[in-house]
């Protein structure tokens, strides 16, 4: 959209919602803030499928992070890399250095950055049989040792927030005993969070299959709002997008996690079959979710304890990485621009007046059939950003150079 576009875009807008929530919705745009998986700049998810990498991936973690930066730069709302340790942490894959962390650290902060989340990486070199569910004791004592290494970096190094997923699980009945498996999990995740510091949010995410297809040890939500409840006030639950069955009510699952008070986070990713690598869309599902993120004050809420973490996790083979991460960063702003604009105050009339058509239609104005691209720009031009940033990157000859040095 050109600036005069935009503006004859915002006053219509402000001509239906009113110019208090147009102006409202502008500053939560600008003020929003999500995580850039590092994962995503680098080979993971590449080479699954005909060995195919996009152009120019990254080689390094120094690579991945000038990456990150870029996508900084370019949108404004991406200050912090959620990490990986044996990926991003490690000098041979196997265990995590916290000295490598620190030179990261580092690294990252001369680049305008800061470590984000970290992640124990659970699933390479010896989890076939299970990690923290594991029947030998010596694999689980690995993970556990792990586990507390990525609290100390989280602490020290990062935004003290930890985030664990577990491969753990089974392919057919009989394969493994379903209770032990969750026994071993918990005990395992006791030890682990009784060396890490309280401050550290520990967030369980989940999963409803892969790679166990008949049993994953957690697998839905109630499985990881239980090992929560049960480690304390500092662990929460993690909910990703593509990690449930198909036409699973995620916003459902978002407001009974804020009804309950729980510590929680969010990895943002588009799936469309069964897994959840794909760049985020701004579908009715994803601008659904950011109304119950909104009504329920756990984004850009003043009190920053009661707001959760916003991360994105994706990693394609196919497309431009760099592409694809900037499309999400514009997906999400969309989403949250729209959930701004819903009159909760003629909804709630509506819904009293059991009005049930015309409370849904209400909802899919803002939701679904309003055009915020000029709320969006307006957030951009603001901040001097481009107002297309995957049309700014190509443009900026960023991509010529990496596949230049990367060779």
């Amino acid at each position: 959209m050109t600036e005069k576009q935009i503006s004859a875009g915002i006053r219509v807008l402000e001509s239906e919602f009113g110019k208090e929530k147009v102006t409202r919705a502008i500053e939560a745009v600008q003020q929003f803030r999500v995580e850039v998986p590092s994962w995503i700049f680098g080979p993971f998810g590449g080479g699954r499928f005909g060995d195919y990498m996009p152009p120019g991936a990254a080689q390094t973690i120094f690579q991945k992070l000038d990456d990150a930066s870029f996508v900084n730069r370019l949108t404004g709302a991406t200050p912090t890399i959620a990490t990986h340790i044996l990926w991003d942490f490690s000098k041979d894959g196997l265990a995590g250095d916290y000295a490598v962390a620190e030179q990261v650290a580092r690294a990252a902060e001369e680049r305008g950055l800061h470590i984000g989340s970290v992640s124990p990486t659970y699933f390479l070199k010896g989890s076939y049989r299970g990690s923290l569910s594991a029947d030998d004791p010596q694999v689980r004592e690995r993970y556990i040792e792990q586990t507390i290494l990525g609290g100390r970096i989280a602490k020290d190094l990062g935004i003290r927030l930890l985030t664990l997923w577990f491969p753990d699980g089974s392919l057919y009945p009989g394969q493994i005993q379903l209770r032990s498996a969750l026994a071993n999990l918990q005990e395992s995740l006791e030890k682990a969070v009784s060396r890490i510091d309280s401050d550290v949010t520990i967030l369980i995410e989940y999963k409803v299959f892969e790679p166990g297809t008949y049993s994953t040890t957690v697998s839905d939500w109630g499985t990881a709002y239980l090992l929560a409840k049960h480690l304390g006030e500092n662990a929460g639950v993690l909910v990703d997008l593509g990690h449930h069955a198909h036409g699973k009510n995620i916003e459902q699952i978002v407001a009974y996690l804020i009804h309950a008070n729980m510590k929680a986070g969010f990895h943002f990713n588009t799936r469309y079959a069964a897994d959840d690598d794909h760049a985020v869309e701004p579908n009715p599902e994803m601008a659904r979710i950011f109304y119950e993120l909104v009504q329920g004050q756990v984004i850009l809420n003043e009190d920053s304890s009661k707001n959760w973490a916003y991360m994105i996790d994706q990693c394609s083979s196919r497309e431009n990485r760099m592409h694809a991460i900037l499309h999400s960063v514009d997906s999400l702003q969309i989403s949250l621009a729209r959930a701004m604009l819903v009159d909760t105050k003629r909804l709630e009339d509506y819904q009293k007046r059991d009005e049930i058509i015309r409370a849904n239609r209400l909802f899919n104005t803002a939701l679904l059939l309003t055009d915020v691209r000029p709320i969006v720009g307006a957030a951009r031009l603001e901040k001097n950003l481009p107002l297309d940033p995957v049309d700014a990157y190509v443009e900026s000859g960023y991509q010529d150079k990496i596949e230049s040095e990367r060779k």
